[in-house]
């Protein structure tokens, strides 16, 4: 199989996060935080070094009990979001964003707890900064914004819109998912109050793992509630981080296969890899755009972009493209709107159904994207 869909999932993963997994879990399977057994207490240190490369990693600001684990990015999303929205709030995001961000949010709004504004993309596929500014209103609580999106890979100005809401006094939150351990992230530089970030996509980890990083003076409501196994008599769930976002027992094998994850694409180098993955995506591009019948989206430079690229062949259905690719040729892609509808409609491609998405990892080679081509070209002799 050639696997293109490293946007939806990384795959496979490095060996090392396969073998520390397993190793982990047989000698560390047991609850950290609860007990003072040694075992227990070995877990707790690979749990706080996990928040610790991931503190790094983000430079979100020097305490890593402000990393906080969750299930994914849209669990995340889901505590933040809601935890930040307040009755007559406004809210800031775009066209570009995933469904983990308009979903929550439309979510508040049905339920007259905020209003939303939707600032739209250009042509190449970015957010004007001075776009965002004009859409601020004197109740605005925060700005969310995509890192990269998962449909047309762009990578979003975070620096100019992180100044532009800590000049204004808005929190500005990204959506990392697409971001993190793809491109060097600095939280600080870019003025960044909160990163939501997964495990299983460039973080090399598992699935069922994810989190956040909140800055101090960001303040976050609590919305779930639990043990946490630190002052049990106490009947209100605590304040203080990391248990302020964090109830009931991690996903501790997760939180292993991202440890060894972080450590792995630390060790190879996030420039090194993304610009690996790059020249095959400038490959790719030039071998779609020489294709009677093809259409690609945006993917107007190398700069600021992910190697992410969607495409369409005129007169056939984008599902019916990833299913030729799939069966006839063992190619897996992603087809349809990708949980992203508002890109879509910037796009104007809601009408025919989304387009054909294809995602390069760290484990594609250029005879993958050789063989890709040659298969997008005889798909699109069907009709042309």
């Amino acid at each position: 199989m050639i696997y293109l869909d490293n946007s939806a999932t990384t795959f496979p993963k490095p060996n090392v996060v396969y073998r520390f997994m397993t190793n982990f879990y047989r000698k560390h399977g047991v609850n950290p935080g609860r007990s003072g057994f040694d075992a227990a207490l070995e877990t707790e240190e690979i749990v706080y070094n996990t928040r610790k490369l991931l503190t790094e990693l983000f430079n979100g600001g020097g305490d890593p009990n402000r990393l906080t684990f969750s299930y994914n990015a849209t669990d995340s999303l889901n505590m933040i979001l809601q935890g930040l929205a307040e009755k007559g709030a406004h809210v800031v995001t775009s066209m570009l964003e995933h469904n983990s961000v308009l979903r929550p949010l439309y979510c508040m709004q049905q339920q007259g707890l905020i209003d939303v504004t939707y600032v739209p993309f250009d042509k190449n596929g970015y957010v004007h900064p001075d776009d965002i500014k004009k859409a601020l209103r004197p109740n605005t609580k925060f700005v969310v914004l995509t890192h990269c999106s998962n449909v047309i890979g762009t990578i979003q100005p975070l620096a100019e819109v992180g100044k532009i809401c800590r000049e204004a006094g808005v929190i500005f939150v990204v959506d990392g998912s697409q971001g993190a351990g793809a491109v060097p992230i600095d939280m600080v530089a870019s003025n960044i109050d909160v990163y939501c970030f997964t495990g299983h996509k460039c973080l090399m980890g598992p699935t069922g793992i994810g989190g956040s990083y909140v800055r101090e003076g960001v303040t976050i409501k609590h919305t779930r509630f639990g043990g946490t196994g630190v002052r049990s008599a106490y009947p209100a769930h605590l304040e203080e981080y990391p248990w302020r976002l964090e109830a009931g027992t991690l996903n501790l094998l997760g939180v292993a296969g991202l440890n060894a994850g972080v450590k792995w694409i630390k060790e190879k180098g996030i420039e090194k890899l993304h610009a690996k993955e790059m020249r095959m995506w400038k490959k790719l591009r030039a071998g779609l755009r020489g294709i009677e019948g093809v259409k690609i989206y945006c993917a107007s430079s190398l700069e600021n972009q992910n190697p992410v690229l969607s495409f369409n062949i005129e007169g056939l259905e984008a599902g019916d493209v990833g299913t030729m690719l799939d069966v006839d040729y063992d190619i897996a892609c992603r087809t349809g709107l990708q949980c992203a509808p508002k890109v879509h409609e910037g796009l104007g491609t809601m009408d025919i159904h989304g387009t054909v998405r294809l995602s390069i990892g760290a484990f594609n080679t250029m005879n993958d994207i050789n063989k890709t081509i040659e298969a997008v070209r005889e798909i699109a002799k069907i009709k042309h």
